[in-house]
């Protein structure tokens, strides 16, 4: 399944930074419940590539697991060696983008500006990740969609909540990384599972 079959079952993206092996499966499993698709592990949590393996191996084909923080080719491996699917970077890089594409995963690479969104797209980004969305705004996105090539797929990524999220899918944004607001650090299942539920609430509500 392509990266819009996954954002078509849920257009959150759980970021879990900062969580550890033996909680991923119980986290991520409140997670699908919700209704959560694609789980992201940012690679400068504990011991990230266990977690990703763990998850992997629990939801097979039934969540899209990955990485995020992903910042050089030989971690690119290393995810996808881990059972990983995503690759996802903070930065606009075209050679982690690519490594992604040579093993088969979807590459969702960071951007800020007009020359970064055209040179990941031209390195083979499924799509694009806007961040730190928090130092933007929706016009922003407005004005870079009517730019883009048609179809172009862009996450608002950084501060995204449901105070904010309808503002940004009126201007267009195909997806959300969600982080500190569905999982933080020492959260417990039942915790992630009330954010995720007021998220998924929002989100499904009309712009």
């Amino acid at each position: 399944m392509g990266l819009s079959g996954w954002l078509a079952r849920c257009k959150l993206v759980a970021i879990l930074r900062g969580i550890r092996p033996e909680e991923a499966v119980a986290v991520a499993s409140v997670l699908a419940v919700r209704g959560f698709a694609i789980v992201e592990v940012p690679l400068n949590s504990p011991d990230p590539l266990a977690s990703i393996a763990a998850l992997a191996g629990e939801f097979g084909d039934r969540m899209l697991i990955g990485a995020g923080t992903v910042m050089t080719e030989a971690q690119v491996a290393e995810v996808a060696a881990a059972g990983g699917k995503l690759i996802v970077t903070p930065h606009a890089d075209a050679a982690v983008v690519r490594a992604a594409k040579r093993l088969g995963l979807l590459a969702v690479p960071g951007f800020f500006t007009p020359a970064e969104a055209f040179g990941m797209l031209a390195a083979g980004a499924d799509a694009l990740k806007l961040f730190p969305a928090e130092g933007a705004n929706p016009a922003m996105l407005r004005a870079m969609r009517a730019v883009l090539p048609a179809g172009t797929m862009v996450l608002p990524v950084g501060g995204i909540d449901a105070t904010n999220m309808a503002a940004w899918r009126a201007a267009g944004a195909a997806g959300f990384g969600i982080g500190s607001a569905v999982y933080k650090p020492g959260d417990t299942p039942e915790i992630v599972s009330a954010k995720a539920l007021a998220l998924v609430s929002e989100e499904a509500t009309p712009a």
